[in-house]
């Protein structure tokens, strides 16, 4: 087992598809933290605790799991339909703090995590107590809201079959996502410190988007009929959402009554991430994986309940029967798709 391969998958495109909910929620509580010092009147130079104890409890809750997905194997794994909906419920987290961060109401006031009584005074320092409580209780919860290429890795710490090896796994993956996240961490801290009030409003848009992002995910890998590509579909103005490479049309071959799509998985999406095809013929989905895939590593149909995970550099082969209508082919996050459209 090479681990650095690990290592560097973590630090590339690991990080980078874990950034939109995860991310979002580590520089959600930073952002919420200094909202709450400006109305207390406080004005200290923040320190870099707040991001390390995210990466600490991250860090020890992916060794836990680990150890246990190595130990028990899949039968601990988290289903599709847990994962939905703590993604869902993460992103409607970030999007009641920006509405806070942007003074929308004060009832946003209650959305921001803050620790129970009885952990403020078992420590010294009340005002320290919530500054590691949100982001170190969110670092840990962040194994419920797994990106693409995390579900990989969870698969193959299951796979080794050893509790020691699951952890490292997980934990040398979770250490190659960690300077990204540190750098978002710091970026905000230092952000805040030097533009305070401005600062909130710019924090508030920036998660405001992530989370609407983030739950419009969910939405399309519950298949959900309301969804941003579905209202855009429905305007005047053709808006294409899916995050996709700029081929769009795809074309299919048709052989002994099947019809043959070939769409390539990528590290930033699906090509082509539109085609055409005949409903009530049967479909024969190619999908050929790139050497990177992020979170197109997995791959769902949620109409049609079809779940299938995908190995770099192979061509993983999915059938079925389209009814007619659109067929929505996404990623495990819901942060890229293929609209497969049958007439």
């Amino acid at each position: 087992m090479d681990l650095w391969v690990i290592f560097l998958t973590g630090l590339t495109v690991g990080g980078v598809s874990c950034m939109a909910v995860q991310g979002g929620l580590l520089a959600s509580t930073i952002a919420a933290r200094e909202e709450e010092d400006i109305r207390a009147g406080i004005n200290h130079k923040h320190t870099i605790w707040p991001t390390l104890a995210f990466l600490a409890t991250k860090f020890v809750a992916y060794l836990i799991l680990g150890f246990i997905l190595g130990s028990f194997g899949s039968a601990l794994a988290l289903s599709d339909s847990a994962r939905i909906v703590m993604q869902i419920a993460a992103a409607i987290y970030m999007i009641l703090v920006a509405l806070n961060l942007l003074n929308v109401h004060p009832i946003f006031r209650y959305a921001v995590i803050q620790p129970p009584r009885f952990l403020s005074k078992l420590v010294r320092s009340q005002s320290k107590s919530k500054d590691l409580f949100a982001p170190a209780a969110l670092g840990a919860l962040t194994i419920f809201i797994p990106c693409g290429t995390t579900l990989a890795m969870e698969a193959f710490a299951i796979s080794s079959g050893s509790p020691l090896l699951g952890a490292t796994i997980m934990g040398v993956f979770v250490l190659g996502t960690a300077p990204l996240f540190f750098g978002l961490g710091f970026l905000t801290t230092v952000l805040g410190d030097a533009f305070r009030t401005k600062f909130l409003k710019l924090a508030g848009v920036a998660v405001l988007y992530l989370g609407i992002t983030s739950l419009n995910g969910g939405l399309v890998v519950a298949g959900s009929p309301v969804t941003l590509q579905t209202i855009a579909d429905s305007s005047p103005i053709q808006i294409d959402l899916s995050g996709g490479s700029a081929e769009q049309q795809g074309s299919l071959q048709a052989a002994n009554g099947t019809q043959e799509v070939n769409v390539q998985a990528l590290a930033n999406g699906y090509s082509p991430n539109y085609v055409q095809i005949k409903a009530g013929v049967p479909v024969k989905l190619n999908l050929i994986a790139g050497a990177r895939l992020g979170c197109t590593s997995q791959f769902r149909i949620p109409s049609l309940g079809i779940s299938r995970s995908l190995i770099p550099n192979t061509v993983s082969t999915i059938e079925f029967v389209p009814p007619k209508g659109k067929i929505i082919g996404t990623c495990a996050m819901g942060m890229f798709y293929v609209t497969m459209e049958a007439v």
